[in-house]
Order: C-alpha cells, then sequence, then structure tokens
C-alpha cells in the first residue's frame, strides 16, 4: 500500500467523476428525501429528475450524511495506505455534514483534519483540488489544509436563481429578502460571502440579470490566472452561452467546467439556477 495524505470531500463539490479519479478524492454523498424517499446523491437520484419533481412541486428536502457513514469512509480510505485525511465540505451554514465529519474524525484510525470550507459546489471543488495537489506533491496534512484554505480565500461564487421561493423554503435566505424579492418582481442576483448566501444585486429581467451576472464575473476574474466553473439547473443553453461568454472575456482563463449542479443544491435553488465560481490558480 502507498503510504499518501488522503483527500475526502462530499457529494455537492460537483467534480467531474474523471478528476476525482485521477487525484483520488473520495465524496460522500448527500441525501435528498424526495416524498417518503431518501436518496443519495449522484447515485439514486440525478439532476434532472430533481427538477421534474420540483416543478411538479412535490416535497423535497435535504440531509447530511450521518457520522457512521464519515466513519466508515475514513476507515476505508486508511485501509488504502493513507497515513493522514484532509476532509474538505460545504459551509456549516448551510449543513450539519461538517459536523457530522467532526463526530467521526474522533474515531478515525488516522489523524483528520475537517475543513469547514465556507463554499459550495465547485468553490468547494476547486478547494479539494488544491488540496489534493499539495499532497500529490508530497505534502503533509497541515500543507494540505492550508493549500485548501488559501485556495478559498481567493475563490468567489455568484449566481442567479428566478425565484428566491426554493431558498426561503429550505431556510438558505431570509424570508423578509425572498418577500422583498417577490413583491418588486425583480430578479435577484447572489453571492455566497461568509458561508452564507447573500442577495447582491436586485435586477428587472432574467436577461439582464445573466448580463450582470456575466460582467460581475469578468471583473472579478480580470486578467489574472483563474479557473471558473459554470453551473447550472435545467438550463444547459443559459450555462453553455455564458461559458462561451466568458472564455472571450476572460484572458486569464485556465481551465472551464461547465456542469449541472447536483440534487442537493438544486433542491434550494430551483430549476433556472445559473451560477459562476472564480478561483484564481
Amino acid at each position: 500500500m502507498s503510504r499518501h495524505v488522503a483527500i475526502v470531500t462530499d457529494s455537492t463539490a460537483y467534480l467531474p467523476p474523471r478528476t476525482m479519479e485521477r487525484h483520488g478524492i473520495t465524496a460522500v454523498p448527500l441525501t435528498v428525501v424526495l416524498g417518503d424517499q431518501a436518496l443519495e446523491e449522484g447515485t439514486e437520484i440525478s439532476a434532472r429528475s430533481l427538477a421534474l419533481a420540483l416543478q411538479k412541486r412535490r416535497s423535497v428536502t435535504t440531509s447530511r450524511p450521518s457520522p457512521e457513514v464519515f466513519a466508515e469512509t475514513y476507515r476505508r480510505v486508511a485501509g488504502s495506505g493513507a497515513t493522514g485525511i484532509v476532509s474538505l465540505h460545504l459551509s456549516s451554514e448551510f449543513s450539519g455534514t461538517y459536523d457530522a465529519a467532526v463526530l467521526a474524525a474522533r474515531e478515525a484510525p488516522v489523524p483528520v483534519r475537517v475543513v469547514d470550507t465556507g463554499m459550495v459546489a465547485m468553490a468547494l471543488g476547486f478547494c479539494a483540488l488544491a488540496a489534493a495537489e499539495s499532497a500529490e506533491a508530497g505534502g503533509t496534512v497541515d500543507e494540505a489544509v492550508t493549500a485548501a484554505e488559501k485556495r478559498a480565500a481567493g475563490t468567489y461564487a455568484y449566481f442567479y436563481v428566478d425565484t428566491l421561493d426554493y431558498l426561503r423554503r429550505g431556510g438558505r435566505i431570509g424570508a423578509a429578502q425572498a418577500l422583498l424579492g417577490s413583491a418588486l418582481a425583480v430578479k435577484p442576483l447572489l453571492e455566497l460571502d461568509g458561508g452564507r448566501i447573500e442577495l447582491r444585486e436586485k435586477v428587472r429581467t432574467a436577461t439582464k440579470a445573466i448580463a450582470r451576472l456575466e460582467e460581475i464575473v469578468a471583473d472579478r476574474a480580470g486578467s489574472a490566472q483563474v479557473d471558473i466553473a459554470v453551473h447550472h439547473l435545467a438550463a444547459p443553453d443559459r450555462a453553455s452561452a455564458l461559458a462561451e461568454r466568458l472564455r472571450v472575456r476572460v484572458p486569464g482563463l485556465a481551465d472551464l467546467h461547465v456542469s449541472e449542479v447536483g440534487a442537493v443544491i438544486g433542491a434550494h435553488t430551483g430549476p433556472g439556477l445559473l451560477g459562476a465560481v472564480v478561483s484564481p490558480r
């Protein structure tokens, strides 16, 4: 067995499967509860199925992995030869996933550092990649954590949703903000700030909101070397068009990822989501 520092994250990182395999990253799945069915994200429910359920106004909630699931993951990873584990997760403001991982880490057979990245989606994924690259270069657990935290500090996530109702129902945004948006018939632009979802701007139409999203991302990227991820839910044409415009507008673009978010994030944003993550190298 090779001795190494292993990287664990969760299913909301939305890393491409080939990328995870290449870097040896393990993802612990969160759960989507659809009616009376509990389904693992990524294997038992697709984003498309989730979008259809939301459009039919079916009851959808989400739940964290149990500490037992994390404990089994840590045992399995340690059994593969890991001498230490860095476990990187979505913001604790959104989910109890971080807390479950902390509980499991106490009983792990090797040292585990659990990190609340304050991120989600590919903002979390880029942190996991930074940690994995550090580990591959022979870095220690502490060095991998430092690499992830440095990446998180420079990473920004912005997104547009057709309605704030889904975020309000899940408690991810304040009722007052959601009601204000509905009352004014505006299209909200949101950002990830301090591990929370905050309302950044209110724009009158979807077309203007998406144009403004593009402008914000391009300005944030500037001329630095950056990776960008464009996310969507049931809006592939919007995502492809935004990605192509950013490819032209961002001179320092390194990697550009375009993907549909999974069921967990989709459950809280609803169909029509369009988001972008900017992460400097």
